[in-house]
C-alpha cells in the first residue's frame, strides 16, 4: 500500500475540514472563531503482530485488559497511528497560569470531536480501497469491563500512546506523554486495518529515550503531580481535571506539562 497517499489525504483533510477550526457557535469568545486547532499529522505504521503489542498485556505496561489488534479485527495486518499536533496558537495560549486557556479547552473538546471525524475519514478511505478497518477508541468495547474488572480512569483497553510508541512515532516523557518529532502537545488516534503497509522503523530502543529529564514539566504542573522519582501520579492529575471540568463545564483539560517545555513541539533529544 502507498503511504504517500495516506499522508497526502490526511493533510488535505486537516487543511480543508471546517471542523478543524473553532466554529462561531462553539467559540468561548468571538475572537476564537476561525482559529485552527491542529497542524498536519505524523503517521506511524506497525505490524498487528508486533511482539510489543503482546507486551502491553503485562501489568507494568498496560495490563491484561489490553485488547490486541487481532482481537479488534480478526483479519488485522497493520495498525496506523496518527499524531495531530496542536497549532502554535493553541499551544502558546496555554503557557503559564494555573488554569487551562480557552483555546486549550477548545483543543481538548472540539479537537477530540475533529479527531474522530479525521479517523472516520481515513478509515473510509481505506474501505473505498476494499480494506476492513476498526477504530478502537470509537468501538463500544473501548474501556468497558474486561475479564470482570472495571477499568479505572487511568488505563484503557487500547492505549493510543503505547500504540504510537510501537508504531515508531516517539517515546514517553516524564509526564507520561509521548514525545514525537513534532513534540507532545497534541492528540493521538489509531486505525487497525487488513491492508498491508511497511512498518515504520523505530529510531529508539528505550522507553524514555527522547526525554531529556529537564524537569520543566514538574515545575509547570499546577498540582505537583510529576516528579523525577515517580513520573506522573495519576490520581492528583485526575482530581485536578475534575476541578477543571467543574470550573469550565462542559469543557475540561490542563496540558500544562505539554507546553512551555522543550518537548512541546519538537524532539528535544535531537
Amino acid at each position: 500500500m502507498d503511504q504517500t497517499r495516506i499522508q497526502s489525504d490526511a493533510e488535505d483533510f486537516v487543511r480543508r475540514a471546517k471542523e478543524n477550526r473553532i466554529q462561531i457557535e462553539d467559540a468561548i469568545a468571538p475572537e476564537f472563531a476561525g482559529i485552527q486547532i491542529f497542524d498536519f499529522p505524523l503517521i506511524g505504521y506497525s505490524l498487528s503482530g508486533d511482539p510489543l503489542y503482546t507486551k502491553c498485556l503485562k501489568p507494568e505496561v498496560v495490563g491484561a485488559h489490553f485488547i490486541l489488534p487481532s482481537q479488534w479485527l480478526s483479519s488485522a495486518q497493520t495498525v496506523i497511528s496518527f499524531f495531530l499536533p496542536f497549532t502554535k496558537a493553541v499551544r502558546q495560549s496555554n503557557v503559564g497560569g494555573v488554569w487551562p486557556s480557552s483555546l486549550w479547552l477548545h483543543g481538548r473538546i472540539e479537537g477530540q470531536k475533529f479527531l474522530f471525524l479525521f479517523a472516520e475519514h481515513m478509515a473510509s478511505l481505506l474501505r473505498t480501497w476494499g480494506y476492513e478497518t476498526v477504530i478502537p477508541t470509537m468501538e463500544k468495547t473501548f474501556r468497558e469491563v474486561v475479564n470482570g474488572d472495571v477499568q479505572s480512569d487511568f488505563t484503557s483497553n487500547w492505549s493510543e500512546r503505547h500504540v504510537a510508541y510501537i508504531s515508531g512515532l516517539g517515546t514517553f516523557g516524564l509526564s507520561k506523554g509521548l514525545i514525537t518529532e513534532k513534540g507532545m502537545a497534541g492528540r493521538f488516534i489509531s486505525i487497525i486495518t487488513d491492508a498491508v503497509f511497511e512498518p515504520t522503523k523505530r529510531h529508539y530502543t528505550e522507553l524514555y529515550e527522547y526525554c531529556t529529564k529537564c524537569g520543566i514539566c514538574i515545575r509547570n504542573c499546577p498540582v505537583d503531580a510529576i516528579s523525577f522519582e515517580h513520573g506522573k501520579a495519576h490520581l492528583p492529575c485526575a482530581q485536578y481535571q475534575s476541578q477543571c471540568r467543574e470550573k469550565f463545564s462542559p469543557r475540561y483539560g490542563c496540558g500544562k506539562c505539554q507546553v512551555g517545555v522543550p518537548c512541546e513541539f519538537q524532539n528535544p533529544s535531537r
